[in-house]
């Protein structure tokens, strides 16, 4: 198809209002926590690889870029130098990237110094990998920055990728980033940099914080019903929010994306079978009782699974172990925010007083957060289920240590008698620390297990507070040895 180079070069600086000399408008002054690592790499890259930073519809990729764009600018940049494109556009799409690369150099002469490539939604054009492979290996002046909204960009063509690119998984907003974009106060709060740290404190610093820390229950229940996309943290109502949640983020990727990306056809299925995950979500993955409900064969319900995770709506969770442990075991299920569940089933600020449904938002919003803070540093996520139905939520494995997190978001304070499953693993797993994330402020505290053939010490830390701090840790680029920080 032909199409007239001045069409495309009116896109193009649409996009980049930086080669006019004007300011992008209307670009959120706050950075998320992801930027420090993406501005590391456009700066100070440690290896000659291009940047992927992949992430659900509507989560802030592009506001990440466009942040980035406007940082180089202001650092000395020539803007004729940086190049901003998205192939969501159609015209975009249909020139290529050859195409744009082209009318860019030839409408916008390099200047001396790097030139930075920040290509948005790169599934849509076919054959990426190749190409953006090429360019690592012959264009060493280029540095680029490509997103995209589903995990193939990370698996398909790795043969020919492997090395090229360094990913960045972009989750939805934290519990901090929550607060912060909705410039909400919050107590003055200590720093507390990793939750191993908290095994020093004395009762009496458990308490004060606990205190000082209430305020923070309430904008924790309003993040698990709004969520954590950019957009529906900011309309004014729950209401609307879990709206625009439900038709403008989900609604897109299962009618739209699906089709587009992977050539599905049979969406009234594939909503049932995500319609199957939301009633189950933190809960594990029956895949009888889903193709007996449904009506649908196991191969198509395991595809229509794999492209839910792949377009980061869902995150699997395998079971704990090697060998016959883990051969039948099932998979758990977690959404991949926690007001999914509540927006596509039509709750609406009912969840709250579902103490079932509330629980398990609160079991999926902690493991985003620690899974997002932790899983760029080799750290394999896991549950585990013993005998009697003994189950631990969450297990860690960091270097060789085994780190369990259990939730129990109750009204009243948790003992070792609702901990039997955390206990028994501890003892069979000579674990030395583990987690309880718990609900009420006065229930922040350490709790002993005992008897047991290693001294084990249990952590309870609220939720609201856990969330917090493990979101305010600033993500700088982290070197393996520091994987520790999560034990």
């Amino acid at each position: 198809m032909n199409i007239s180079p001045q069409d495309i070069l009116s896109v193009l600086r649409q996009y980049n209002p930086w080669w006019s000399g004007t300011r992008i408008q209307d670009l959120p002054r706050w950075r998320r926590a992801a930027y420090n690592e993406i501005d590391w790499w456009l700066r100070n890259p440690p290896t000659h690889r291009a940047l992927l930073v992949s992430g659900a519809r509507q989560v802030g990729k592009t506001t990440l870029l466009l942040q980035a764009c406007e940082s180089l600018i202001a650092d000395g940049t020539p803007p004729q130098n940086i190049l901003y494109a998205t192939f969501d556009h159609p015209l975009l799409k249909l020139a290529g990237l050859d195409q744009v690369l082209k009318l860019w150099r030839e409408y916008e002469p390099a200047h001396e110094g790097t030139e930075f490539l920040f290509l948005d939604e790169i599934q849509f054009i076919r054959d990426w990998q190749v190409w953006l492979k090429h360019q690592v290996d012959f264009e060493k002046k280029r540095r680029i920055t490509v997103t995209g909204s589903a995990m193939p960009l990370v698996t398909a063509g790795q043969e020919s990728g492997v090395g090229r690119w360094h990913t960045i998984k972009l989750a939805t907003l934290s519990f901090y980033e929550f607060l912060q974009i909705k410039q909400l106060r919050v107590p003055d709060l200590p720093e507390v940099n990793s939750l191993p740290h908290l095994f020093a404190w004395t009762p009496a610093q458990f308490s004060r914080v606990g205190e000082l820390a209430r305020p923070l229950v309430g904008h924790f229940h309003d993040y698990l019903l709004r969520g954590g996309f950019p957009q529906s943290a900011l309309v004014p109502t729950v209401e609307t929010a879990q709206k625009l949640l439900r038709e403008d983020i989900v609604d897109k990727v299962l009618k739209r994306d699906m089709t587009a990306l992977f050539g599905v056809r049979r969406v009234l299925e594939l909503e049932q079978t995500f319609l199957y995950l939301c009633l189950h979500d933190g809960g594990m993955l029956d895949m009888p009782d889903l193709c007996k409900n449904l009506e649908v064969k196991k191969p198509t319900a395991t595809n229509f699974i794999n492209l839910l995770e792949a377009t980061h709506l869902i995150h699997r969770l395998a079971p704990h172990g090697y060998g016959k442990e883990i051969l039948r075991a099932r998979y758990k299920i977690y959404m991949a925010d926690a007001a999914i569940s509540a927006s596509v089933l039509l709750k609406g600020k009912s969840m709250l007083e579902d103490q079932t449904a509330l629980g398990r938002a609160v079991e999926t919003a902690f493991f985003k957060h620690v899974f997002t803070r932790y899983y760029n540093v080799g750290i394999g996520f896991s549950y585990w289920r013993g005998k009697k139905d003994e189950e631990v939520d969450i297990v860690a494995q960091v270097q060789g240590r085994t780190i369990p997190f259990e939730v129990k978001y109750r009204y009243q304070n948790t003992g070792l008698g609702e901990l039997k499953g955390l206990s028994s693993f501890c003892s069979q797993k000579k674990i030395e620390r583990g987690y309880v994330i718990t609900r009420e402020m006065n229930d922040f505290s350490l709790l002993p297990v005992d008897p047991s053939p290693v001294k084990t010490m249990l952590l309870k830390i609220p939720a609201p507070l856990a969330c917090y701090w493990l979101g305010k840790s600033e993500l700088k680029p982290i070197e393996p040895s520091e994987a520790a920080a999560v034990e």
